[in-house]
């Protein structure tokens, strides 16, 4: 049982406060708190800031609009990444069972992740999937290093490739599409260079096995990887990739084949997920329906499509979408860079505010006993 302990006196209570609540500023919020990341423009607009739909055999656009607008591709540029290891594997100078030895650098990045650890080992095979289903940084990381020795040296592979396909608007600052952090830039590209790669990729069609994934086991099943693809569900969709971070909006880059003829559509930029999806769904099926009925397909699209680039995908989400709670890629990655924000802020103040209030209620308690100075009979028991 407590007994007799010298409790602080009440002008001592207002510094114990003080002292609490920076300590756990300083061990919540990481070092340069929102200043860690850098500041960049918003690029987004409703229902989207670019589309566009192009036939993926002769790369003829059957819809456009802004499709020439930068936007931010967030976790797209991984899709560079897929492309670049897929061509070194056809060409002997890699190997699906290759072993790769993850570093501390990959294990350190957050986002969307498989929780890679230091030392652990896969194959390149698996974590080619953990890079498309999941959309895992860290297997990006793991992947970059192994291939280039480091990520800039990846990126300049990235960046050398695009040029290579005449990717005139696109720039590659990393291997993931994360936000950039203090002193980096951001990855850009346009709705149609992302054509111009996923056609691309679409000549190695190794690369549907994991694009048109959508649920697949890691780390012998322990972990259970689940595709951000809304398109894998419906239309025959069979790929490619999803990205979202907040000054980017939602973005996607999807393919469908349907009767011999595959499409590839690109929406990029849109304030909602729904927005986004609604959008390639409506591309997607109106292309269809407006191609002609010959397998060639050479003729142009029905010019009715066309006029209607203004008003596509602009019909409000059905209810049971607004339903989805599924966490959009690289969410928790700006959480933790921004250390919560506004939210953080507030759960300290809430906790300044409870400590401040049970260290006064304590002192006006210990002022009321008789033996000033010791604990109060509250808890003496």
């Amino acid at each position: 049982m407590l007994n007799r302990i010298n409790f602080p006196p009440m002008k001592d209570y207002l510094t114990i406060v003080l002292v609490s609540v920076v300590s756990i500023t300083l061990l919540v919020l990481p070092a340069g708190g929102v200043a860690a990341r850098a500041r960049i423009p918003s690029k987004t607009d409703t229902p989207y800031r670019g589309a566009i739909v192009i036939r993926a055999d002769t790369g003829e656009t059957l819809f456009e609009k802004n499709s020439d607008t930068p936007c931010y591709p967030a976790s797209i540029v991984k899709l560079m990444m897929l492309l670049i290891i897929q061509e070194k594997i056809e060409k002997g100078f890699l190997h699906l069972d290759e072993r790769v030895v993850c570093t501390a650098e990959a294990a350190r990045m957050g986002g969307s992740q498989v929780f890679l650890k230091e030392n652990e080992i896969f194959t390149v095979e698996e974590l080619l999937y953990a890079l498309i289903i999941q959309s895992a940084n860290d297997a990006a990381v793991a992947l970059a290093l192994h291939v280039a020795g480091s990520k800039d040296g990846f990126v300049e592979m990235m960046q050398e490739r695009g040029r290579e396909l005449g990717m005139k608007e696109t720039e590659f600052h990393s291997v993931h599409g994360l936000p950039p952090g203090k002193g980096q830039k951001p990855d850009f590209s346009t709705p149609r260079d992302i054509t111009i790669l996923c056609r691309e990729l679409l000549k190695h069609p190794a690369i549907l096995r994991y694009t048109s994934t959508q649920v697949r086991g890691f780390r012998d099943d322990s972990f259970e990887m689940r595709s951000h693809n809304p398109l894998l569900k419906s239309m025959e969709g069979d790929g490619l990739k999803t990205g979202f971070f907040r000054a980017g909006g939602f973005s996607i880059a999807a393919t469908s084949n349907r009767g011999g003829i595959r499409l590839i559509a690109v929406v990029m930029g849109s304030k909602k997920k729904e927005e986004r999806n609604n959008a390639v769904r409506e591309l997607l099926a109106q292309s269809f329906s407006s191609l002609p009925s010959s397998a060639s397909g050479k003729r142009h699209i029905q010019p009715a499509l066309r006029k209607q680039k203004q008003t596509v995908a602009r019909r409000e989400p059905a209810p049971a979408q607004l339903k989805e709670v599924d966490l959009p890629e690289d969410k928790l990655v700006e959480i933790k860079k921004t250390g919560g924000g506004f939210w953080k802020t507030l759960l300290l103040i809430l906790i300044f505010l409870v400590q401040a209030a049970f260290f006064f209620w304590l002192g006006r308690r210990s002022r009321r006993e008789k033996s000033s100075g010791y604990l109060p009979n509250i808890l003496q028991k």
